[in-house]
């Protein structure tokens, strides 16, 4: 089965710093999209950011300029780069694959791992 295992959250700053990994497991990564999608306490869930196969990458206009996504197809992982952290980026971090088909997107499957959870606070 496809499995994701986020890692790498925790208590930081404002103005601080914090990188994400989610490795991949039961998949041909390198053939997917990866998104890090984040949802905090009675909000809906928001995509964050985007790498697609081609190396190209989104972001929400929230965290552009702020974020980095990366992802490293050896070893299976999908990393973002977190700087200048704010307290409204505090949420629960999770990553998902998905690819294109035309130009709709699909995710790989409906399932979410645990997530990461990343708190911004003074």
């Amino acid at each position: 089965q496809v499995q994701f295992v986020e890692s790498g959250g925790g208590l930081v700053q404002p103005g601080g710093s914090l990188r994400l990994s989610c490795a991949a497991s039961g998949t041909n990564f390198n053939i997917y999209a990866m998104d890090w999608h984040r949802q905090a306490p009675g909000k809906q869930r928001e995509l964050v950011a985007r790498i697609r196969t081609d190396g190209l990458t989104n972001y929400a206009d929230s965290v552009k300029g702020r974020f980095t996504i990366s992802r490293d197809n050896d070893k299976s992982t999908v990393y973002l780069q977190m700087n200048n952290l704010k307290p409204e980026d505090t949420a629960v971090y999770h990553c998902r694959a998905g690819y294109y088909s035309g130009t709709y997107y699909f995710p790989l499957n409906d399932e979410w791992g645990q997530g990461t959870q990343v708190t911004v606070s003074s």
